[in-house]
C-alpha cells in the first residue's frame, strides 16, 4: 500500500444527489451539480492525520467569508469540515441543528481518543518531573555535615541511541521504526543541573545524565511530533497510526488506563453492617486511608498507625478544640436529632478522664505504633510528641497543618463525622462506589510519575550511601568530587523504567504497591484493535468474584464510557472503553481557584463556628474534597464561577457543582476525571450559531476558540449530574443548560463502526465490538516494512459502502478490515445450518476473503563468557540433501524461495564448550572450539515463502537474523467470517458459481446466508445496512448508518424504486442448478463482511501415532507438539456407564501406553528378563500387559519404601473338581 492516500472529487463524504438528511425537507430540492475536485495544497498536518491531495486545478466557490486562506493546514479532519453535509454544498445555508456536528472533527483534532495519553505523558515530562525533583532536591551527608548537593533543574532531551550518549547536543537520527526492527528501547536521556560543594568551593554543573526515559510515540519529545505526512513516509511511520504507546525492547507497549476510587474524597459506605466514612489521602510523601466508623452507636477514628480505634471526641480534643459544646456544634450544628445521636460519644472521654489537650495527646500517643524502632538504648517514648506527629503528618495527610494550626483538620474530621451521622439517619445518603463521579482514571503519565519518583528516591539514597562511604575514609588521596559518583548510578533509573513497562509489573516499595498487568503488548491484528486497546480502561477489581455492582452499566457512564464495548465472560463490565468525545483531565493548580473563590465573596471556613457552618442556607465550599470557604448564596456563586470559567479566567477543566443533600459546593481541579464537551445554552438558545459554524468551516476558528468564547464547555460526571442537557436542539426549553454536540458520541471508537446500531439488540453490538478487533485488514501504511511476530493482512481490503460518522473520524476508511459482499438471504443446500455461510467459488478465485499471514523467526547469535560465540557456517551445506536446497551463499535462506516442512533456514552452530575459563578472552577465543549443529528448520505442514531476511545487531551488539515467512490463504471450509452486527459464522460450503442462484442482471451472490439468523437475533441493523448499501450502489455513493441518525430507510426505498428495484430490497432469483425461477423473492444486496483471524488451518489437528512423553510414555499434549486427543475422566465415566469395557481398555491402555512387563505370581513384584529378584527364581514369572504409567507408579512407590504387590489371578481358572451324578448336574444348572 503506498503511503500517500489519494482521493478524487474533493473530500466529500456524500455527493449532492443523495437524500441523506435527518430532516428530509432540506434535501427534496432540485438536483444540484456535483462538486468538482479542488486543488490540493501540500502542507503539514497535525499528528495522527492524513493529508488528502486532490488532483485537478479547479477554482473553489467563494464563500461568505471570502476566499480561503492558503496558509491553513490541510488535513484529514479538514476534509470532514468541508463541502457536503447531508447533501448540501459549501455555499448552502448552515442549519445549526445538523451542522453542529462539525465541532466533533475539530475536537478530535485537539483532544480525545488517543490524545489524552499523549497529554498525560507531556504533563509528566514538563511538570511532574520538575515537581518530583523539587520535592527531593537536596542530598546531604551524615558523615560530613559541610557536604551538600542540590538539583536545580531536570529535563528530558530528544530520543537517541545508547551509544550516542556521550555525543554532544546533536540531533540523533533514531526513529521508532528502527527501534522496532532492532529490538531497542525508544528512549531519551534525562539530564539534571546540579549545584554542590567540593572542598570549600560551590560548583555548578549542567546536563548530567542520570538515566533514560522511554518516550511515548507522538508526544512532545518524540521525533514524530508535528511532522507532515511526507515526513512520516520518510521515517517509515504510518501517518494514521495514533501513537500513545512506547517501544520497549522492540515491542510496542501500551500502559492501559487504570480505574481507581477518587483520592482525597470522603466516601460513606456500609461495610459488614458498619457505617463508615473513609478517605484515601494521597500526597507526594505518603498514601494512607483513614476511617471514621460507627461501632455500637459510638464513633471512632481508625488508621493503620493507631493500634486501636480512638474515640472521635479524644481526637477533637487533641486537635485543640477544648470545649465539649464546641465539638458538638462543629459536628451537629443546631440540629437536635444529630446532637442526640452524637451526645453518647462524650461518655467515653469521661470514662478515660480526659479533659485537656495534653491528656488527649498522651492517650493517642500511647496507641501509636512505632514505625522505626530506635537503635541503641531504649529511650522512654515521648507520647505527646508522637501523637502530634501522627496527627499532623500521617492521619488525613492531604489536609496540611501549618504552624500547629489543627483547625482545618479538625473541621475535616467533623465533616466526616457529620456524614456518618447523616447516613445513620437517612440510609439513602450512603455513597455508590461504582458511580463514575467517584472514580479517577490513571493514565500513563501518572503511572510513570509514581515509578520515576520511587526510582529517583532510590537513586538519591544509593548516591548518599556512596558519598558517606567515601567521606568515612580519613586520608583520601584526592579532593572528593561528588560528580564522579553521581554518574555511577544512572543505570538504576533506566533499567527500572524499562523493566516496568516491558513486564507490566509496577512494584513500588514506598507505597507498598504491587500491581501486575499495567502495560500490555499493543494488539496489531487490525487498525481498530490497536485503537480499541488505547482507549481501554482496566479496573483493578478481582475478576473471580461474581458481583454485579461494578459490572453493571451505570447511568453516569452516559457519554463518558461506551455502553457496548466490553468483553464477554469473566471480564464483562470490568474492562470498559472510552466514548468518542471523552477527555481525561490533567491536574490544575488549586491556588488561582482558591483566590477566585474568595473574590466571589465567600468567607473563610476556618474562622466560622459550628452555628455558622450548619445554619439554614449555608453551603460549605470544598476544593478537591477539602473545606475551604462558606457561602450563603450557592446558586449565585455557582453562576459567577461558571462565568469566570467561560471567560477563560479558570482552566476549562475545573468543574463545580452543588450537592444539596450535604449542603456543599464542590470544586474539582484534580487529575483523572472523565469529562466531555457540550454546547452551552443560555435563555433557551444554543450559543453555537450559524456564523460560528461558518468560521469553523472556513478555518478562522478552531475548537479552542469555541472554548475561550464560552460557546462550548467541558462537563465532568458530577457537573453533568447538576446540569440539564438536551439531546436535540428542538428539545431545548428555558430550563435547559446545555446541548449535546452529537448523540452518536456516547459510543466509542470500536462500536462506532456498526451501521444502525440503534436498531440492533444490545448484546449483538457487544459481540461486534469483540469481533471488530479480530478482523483482518490493513493495519498501517508501513505494514510491509514491519517485522511483527504474527501479522494478518487482507489482500484487497475495501471501505464499507455504509459508513458512519465515526468511521470517517477515526479514519477507518483509510485502513479498512473487510470487504463488501453481495449477500442473498436464503436457504441453500443444508450446508448453511447454524449460521454457516455458503461462499461462491468464483468470488474466492477473484480474491474475496484472501489474506496473507506473516510469521517472524528470530535466530540470535549469542556470545558466551569464555569468548566463544555462535556462528553461521555455510560450509555445512550439503547439496545432495533436499533440506539444504533453499540455503543461500551466506548460510541463510534466500528471500523469495518457498520452504516446506523440514527445510533449513539458518545453518547455525553452537560451541560445545561455553563454560567460562580462567584464561583471558583473547586466549580462549584463539583456542579452536568444537561446534554442534543447531540448524533452524521450518516446522509447519503448510509451505510458506520467505518474505524478508534481515541481519541486525541489538544495542548489546548481539547479531540476530530475522526471517519473515509469508503465506497467502484463500477462504476454505471452516474459516470464520462475520458481518458488523455480531452475526458470526463459518464457511460451510464453497459452491461453484454455476450452481449459485442469480438475478435478472446475472449477478451471483458472494455469500448465501441462512434466514434463520435474523428472527432470534433481532439484528434489524443488518437488514437496513443491506437496503442502504444497495441504494448507495445504485446511486453511486456511500450511505451513512450513524447511530441515532444516518440515511433514512424511507429515502433508501425511494432510491431503489427510482432505479427499478423493489423498495424492500428483495429480488427475483433464478436457481443455478435447475434453471427455474425461485418461487419467492429473496433479500439480496451488499453487506460488509469481515474475515476473522480464526482460520481452520491454524486449528485443525488430528493424529494416529506420534511423539510420546519421555516419563510416562503417553502421547504428548497440544497441537504444536503433534499431541494426542485426550479421553478424560468424564469421557471415561460415560464409557463405564455404557459398559463398553473393551473400548475403554483400547483407549486407556492399548492406544496410549501399552507396556509388557514380567510379574512374579508368587510375590507380586516386577521382574526383569523372566527373573524375579526377590524370589531368586524364574518359576512364577509371567508376562503381563499393563499401562506404562501403572508400572511407573509401582516403581515410584517402591522408591519411597512403599511395597506394592500385584496379585495375579488366572484368566481362565481350572475347576477344582468335575461335578458328577445328579447333584452335580443340578449344581451346574444353578
Amino acid at each position: 500500500m503506498p503511503p500517500r492516500a489519494r482521493k478524487t472529487a474533493g473530500p466529500a463524504p456524500t455527493p449532492s444527489d443523495a437524500p441523506v438528511a435527518k430532516d428530509t425537507s432540506a434535501t427534496k430540492a432540485a438536483p444540484r451539480k456535483r462538486l468538482v475536485p479542488r486543488k490540493g495544497k501540500e502542507v503539514e498536518p497535525s499528528p495522527a492525520i492524513v493529508v488528502n491531495e486532490d488532483p485537478g486545478p479547479i477554482p473553489t466557490p467563494s464563500t461568505a467569508a471570502g476566499p480561503r486562506k492558503r496558509a491553513r493546514k490541510d488535513d484529514a479532519y479538514d476534509s470532514l469540515l468541508e463541502p457536503f453535509y447531508y447533501g448540501k454544498h459549501i455555499t448552502a445555508p448552515i442549519n445549526t441543528a445538523q451542522d453542529k456536528w462539525n465541532l466533533l472533527p475539530a475536537f478530535l483534532k485537539v483532544k480525545g481518543l488517543i490524545k489524552q495519553h499523549i497529554d498525560s505523558f507531556n504533563f509528566f515530562i514538563e511538570v511532574e518531573l520538575k515537581n518530583i525533583v523539587r520535592a527531593n532536591k537536596r542530598v546531604t551527608s551524615d558523615v560530613d555535615n559541610k557536604f551538600w548537593l542540590e538539583y536545580t533543574d531536570i529535563r528530558v532531551l530528544k530520543p537517541n541511541r545508547v551509544d550516542e550518549e556521550d555525543a554532544p547536543h546533536g540531533g540523533s537520527s533514531v526513529t521508532p521504526h528502527e527501534c522496532r526492527l532492532r529490538d531497542m528501547t525508544y528512549a531519551a536521556p534525562i539530564v539534571v543541573d546540579i549545584v554542590y560543594r567540593r572542598g570549600a568551593q560551590k560548583i555548578k554543573r549542567k546536563d548530567i545524565r542520570i538515566g533514560r526515559m522511554p518516550i511515548m510515540l507522538r508526544s512532545a519529545n518524540c521525533v514524530l511530533a508535528g511532522k507532515s505526512e511526507r515526513e512520516y513516509a520518510t521515517l517509515n511511520e504510518c501517518s494514521i497510526d495514533p501513537g500513545g504507546y512506547f517501544v520497549v525492547r522492540g515491542q510496542e507497549k501500551v500502559i492501559l488506563v487504570q480505574e481507581q476510587l477518587s483520592k482525597n474524597r470522603v466516601i460513606v459506605e456500609t461495610f459488614k453492617g458498619v457505617i463508615q466514612a473513609s478517605v484515601t489521602s494521597s500526597t507526594h510523601e505518603r498514601k494512607s486511608k483513614t476511617y471514621v466508623l460507627l461501632k455500637k452507636g459510638k464513633l471512632f477514628l481508625k488508621h493503620n498507625i493507631l493500634s486501636e480505634d480512638i474515640p472521635i471526641v479524644v481526637i477533637m480534643k487533641a486537635m485543640g478544640i477544648q470545649s465539649d459544646h464546641e465539638i458538638l456544634l462543629l459536628v451537629a450544628g443546631e440540629d437536635s436529632v444529630y446532637q442526640d445521636h452524637f451526645a453518647v460519644n462524650f461518655e467515653e472521654v469521661l470514662k478515660e478522664e480526659i479533659q485537656t489537650q495534653q491528656q488527649a495527646l498522651e492517650y493517642i500517643g500511647s496507641r501509636v505504633k512505632i514505625m522505626r524502632k530506635p537503635v541503641g538504648t531504649p529511650q522512654r517514648r515521648n507520647y505527646q510528641q508522637e501523637a502530634i506527629e501522627a496527627l499532623s503528618s500521617i492521619v488525613i495527610t492531604h489536609v496540611t497543618v501549618h504552624g500547629m494550626n489543627f483547625r482545618p483538620k479538625a473541621l475535616y474530621i467533623a465533616f466526616m463525622v457529620r456524614r456518618v451521622l447523616m447516613a445513620m439517619h437517612d440510609p439513602s445518603l450512603i455513597d455508590d462506589r461504582d458511580y463514575v463521579g467517584n472514580k479517577r482514571l490513571e493514565l500513563a503519565g501518572q503511572m510513570l510519575s509514581l515509578l520515576f519518583e520511587d526510582h529517583f528516591k532510590k537513586f538519591n539514597h544509593d548516591f548518599k550511601m556512596r558519598v558517606d562511604k567515601v567521606l568515612k575514609k580519613v586520608n583520601r588521596t584526592s579532593e572528593f568530587d561528588a560528580y564522579e559518583h553521581l554518574k555511577l548510578h544512572g543505570n538504576h533509573i533506566t533499567a527500572g523504567m524499562e523493566r516496568a513497562i516491558a513486564t507490566g509489573n509496577w512494584s513500588l516499595k514506598r507505597f507498598k504497591m504491587e500491581r501486575a498487568g499495567i502495560s500490555h503488548v499493543l494488539s496489531r491484528l487490525s487498525y481498530v484493535s490497536a485503537l480499541g486497546m488505547l482507549t481501554r480502561i482496566s479496573s483493578q477489581f478481582e475478576k473471580t468474584r461474581k458481583v454485579s455492582g461494578p459490572r453493571a452499566l451505570q447511568p453516569s457512564q452516559f457519554g463518558m464510557l461506551c455502553p457496548s464495548d466490553t468483553p464477554e465472560g469473566e471480564q464483562c463490565g470490568l474492562v470498559k472503553n472510552l466514548a468518542l468525545m471523552t477527555h481525561i483531565t490533567t491536574e490544575d493548580e488549586e491556588d488561582p481557584v482558591r483566590k477566585i473563590v474568595f473574590i466571589l465573596g465567600a468567607e473563610d471556613v476556618t474562622s466560622a463556628s459550628g452555628q455558622d457552618l450548619y445554619k439554614d442556607g449555608a453551603y460549605i465550599i470544598f476544593i478537591n474534597g477539602t473545606p475551604v470557604a462558606l457561602t450563603s448564596h450557592p446558586k449565585r456563586f455557582l453562576d459567577d464561577f461558571r462565568k469566570f470559567r467561560r471567560m477563560g479566567r479558570v482552566s476549562e477543566f475545573v468543574s463545580i457543582f452543588i450537592n444539596h443533600h450535604t449542603n456543599a459546593v464542590h470544586i474539582a481541579t484534580d487529575e483523572g476525571r472523565i469529562c466531555r464537551p457540550v454546547i452551552v445554552v443560555e435563555n433557551g438558545k444554543s450559543k453555537v450559531t450559524a456564523r460560528y459554524l461558518l468560521s469553523l468551516r472556513n478555518g478562522t476558528m478552531e475548537f479552542d476558540d469555541f472554548l475561550s468564547r464560552g460557546l462550548v464547555e467541558y462537563l465532568d460526571v458530577n457537573e453533568e449530574n447538576d446540569s440539564n442537557v438536551s439531546i436535540y436542539e428542538d428539545d431545548i426549553d428555558l430550563s435547559t443548560t446545555h446541548l449535546e454536540i452529537e448523540p452518536f458520541t456516547i459510543l466509542g471508537a470500536v462500536a462506532g463502526l456498526i451501521p444502525y446500531p440503534h436498531h440492533n439488540q444490545s448484546p449483538r453490538n457487544t459481540y461486534q465490538c469483540a469481533m471488530g478487533k479480530q478482523a483482518i485488514g490493513a493495519i498501517a501504511y508501513n505494514q510491509f516494512k514491519r517485522l511483527d511476530t504474527l501479522l494478518f493482512l487482507m489482500v484487497y481490503p475495501q471501505r464499507p459502502l455504509v459508513k458512519s460518522r465515526t468511521i470517517e473520524l477515526i479514519q477507518y476508511d483509510k485502513l479498512p478490515a473487510g470487504q463488501n459482499a453481495t449477500v442473498a438471504v436464503m436457504s441453500y443446500s443444508g450446508y448453511d445450518i447454524e449460521d454457516a455461510l455458503v461462499l461462491n467459488k468464483a468470488s474466492c478465485d477473484r480474491g474475496f476473503g484472501r489474506c496473507q499471514v506473516f510469521k517472524k523467526y528470530m535466530v540470535p547469535l549469542r556470545r558466551y563468557l569464555n569468548g566463544s560465540k555462535e556462528i553461521i557456517n555455510v560450509a555445512l551445506k550439503d547439496p545432495k540433501k533436499a533440506s539444504f536446497a533453499k540455503i543461500g551463499t551466506d548460510g541463510v535462506v534466500d528471500a523469495g524461495v518457498q520452504v516446506k516442512k523440514g527445510d533449513y533456514f539458518v545453518l547455525k552452530q553452537t560451541p560445545l564448550n561455553t563454560a567460562p575459563t580462567g584464561l583471558s578472552r583473547a586466549d580462549a577465543a584463539n583456542r579452536a572450539s568444537e561446534f554442534r549443529n543447531s540448524f533452524l528448520s521450518y516446522k509447519l505442514t503448510e509451505p510458506a515463502y520467505i518474505d524478508k531476511v534481515m541481519f541486525m545487531s541489538t544495542e548489546t551488539d548481539i547479531t540476530t537474523v530475522k526471517v519473515l515467512t509469508r503465506q497467502t490463504r484463500r477462504p476454505e471450509l471452516g474459516d470464520k467470517f462475520s458481518s458488523r452486527h455480531g452475526q458470526k459464522g463459518v464457511v460451510g460450503l464453497i459452491a461453484e458459481q454455476a450452481d449459485m442462484p442469480f438475478d435478472q442482471n446475472g449477478i451471483c451472490p458472494d455469500i448465501i446466508m441462512n434466514p434463520h439468523g435474523f428472527p432470534s437475533r433481532m439484528t434489524v441493523g443488518k437488514m437496513m445496512e443491506l437496503v442502504s448499501g444497495k441504494a448507495g450502489v445504485m446511486a453511486g455513493h456511500h450511505q451513512y448508518g450513524t447511530a441515532f441518525g444516518g440515511s433514512k430507510i424511507e429515502d433508501m426505498a425511494d432510491i431503489l424504486i427510482e432505479k427499478g428495484f423493489s423498495y424492500e430490497g428483495k429480488d427475483m432469483l433464478t436457481c443455478g442448478i435447475s434453471g427455474e425461477t425461485i418461487p419467492s423473492y429473496v433479500f439480496f444486496g451488499p453487506i460488509y463482511y469481515q474475515k476473522l483471524k480464526h482460520m481452520v488451518q491454524d486449528k485443525m489437528h488430528a493424529r494416529s501415532t506420534g511423539p510420546i512423553a519421555l516419563l510416562t510414555r503417553q502421547p504428548t499434549e497440544g497441537r504444536a507438539r503433534d499431541g494426542g486427543l485426550r479421553l478424560g475422566e468424564m469421557e471415561r465415566d460415560c464409557l463405564i456407564a455404557y459398559g463398553a469395557a473393551q473400548l475403554l481398555r483400547e483407549r486407556l491402555m492399548l492406544s496410549s501406553d501399552r507396556h509388557e512387563c514380567d510379574i512374579c505370581a508368587k510375590c507380586g513384584a516386577i521382574g526383569f528378563k523372566s527373573w524375579c529378584q526377590s524370589c531368586k527364581s524364574s518359576e512364577g514369572v509371567r508376562k503381563m500387559v499393563m499401562p506404562y504409567a501403572t508400572k511407573l507408579l509401582v516403581q515410584e512407590l517402591s522408591s519411597m519404601n512403599v511395597k506394592t504387590n500385584l496379585k495375579l489371578v488366572e484368566e481362565f481358572p481350572a475347576p477344582t473338581r468335575w461335578p458328577t451324578g445328579e447333584e452335580g448336574m443340578q449344581e451346574m444348572r444353578d
